[in-house]
């Protein structure tokens, strides 16, 4: 019984319906459209609306998206780019550091006026108990024990030992078993520079009490030793004060810096006995 009730509901609604229809086919409105025709545009012209807002908002999200990646793309060119920049300008920088350090060596070797072969560190030695280094010139190119090894800077030390073809050991002046004769530049008051395990590492002996040696005073060698050329640089006086013996006590900061010595010139003047220089005091 009550499904025969329901089901002449949905007729009943359906036969309406069907009137509504029938009637708004019929009936026009103000501007002469039917209203079925009226109702139709307007329901599809929302659904037409609904549509093509979908579609725009799709294409502007695939817009973008499209556009970031093409961003994203140019920003990683743009990066690798500025890499390569980076690099070629470090290279650069090398290269004129390089070549401002040879230039300096063969202003030195010009200066000099003394047969030079110049060298490159290739290599230090592992031993800290040892201040030595490594060059790439050896019996081949004419260097031979004791040969003094200089700097733009200064003395360096000298050769140790029976250099190979074509390699040699360098003892810093630093080492604690290193020595070379000495004198004040400005007073000519001579004495002898020894290496230390210190800092400064370098220092200054048998210069007499009475001599006038002041702070900041330049240190040459004065060729005494045979080994090093007389007048090149050793470094400069950083503590000079009255011992209590005969000798003053005299530190000497080193002319080079050991830690980044690369380039160096080998003096090709075999070593000749040690003399006194008259300036020893």
């Amino acid at each position: 019984m009550l499904d025969i009730r329901k089901r002449t509901g949905w007729l009943f609604f359906g036969v309406m319906m069907a009137q509504v229809i029938l009637v708004s086919a019929q009936v026009q409105s103000k501007s002469g459209v039917r209203v079925l025709e009226l109702v139709t545009f307007e329901l599809f012209s929302r659904v037409e609306r609904a549509t093509s807002s979908g579609v725009s908002g799709v294409r502007d999200v695939w817009g973008n998206y499209a556009s970031l990646r093409g961003v994203r793309a140019e920003n990683e060119m743009l990066r690798r780019q500025l890499s390569e920049l980076q690099v070629k300008l470090q290279e650069e920088h090398a290269l004129a550091a390089r070549s401002q350090k040879l230039q300096n060596l063969m202003d030195l070797r010009s200066r000099a006026g003394l047969p030079t072969v110049a060298a490159e560190v290739i290599g230090g030695n592992p031993n800290p108990g040892m201040k030595t280094l490594t060059i790439d010139r050896g019996s081949a190119d004419g260097v031979q024990a004791d040969m003094a090894v200089v700097s733009p800077g200064g003395v360096v030390g000298r050769i140790i030992g029976q250099p190979a073809t074509h390699a040699a050991r360098v003892q810093l002046l630093i080492d604690r078993n290193a020595a070379a004769g000495a004198l004040i530049e400005r007073t000519r008051a001579g004495g002898m520079v020894v290496g230390l395990e210190s800092d400064p590492p370098l220092r200054m002996e048998l210069v007499a009490n009475l001599a006038d040696v002041k702070d900041g005073d330049n240190v040459v060698a004065s060729g005494v030793d045979g080994i090093y050329p007389k007048g090149f640089l050793i470094g400069r006086v950083e503590r000079s004060e009255r011992g209590t013996g005969l000798y003053r006590n005299i530190t000497v900061r080193p002319a080079v810096d050991f830690s980044s010595v690369e380039e160096v010139l080998v003096v090709l003047v075999p070593p000749r006995p040690a003399t006194r220089d008259e300036g020893v005091q």
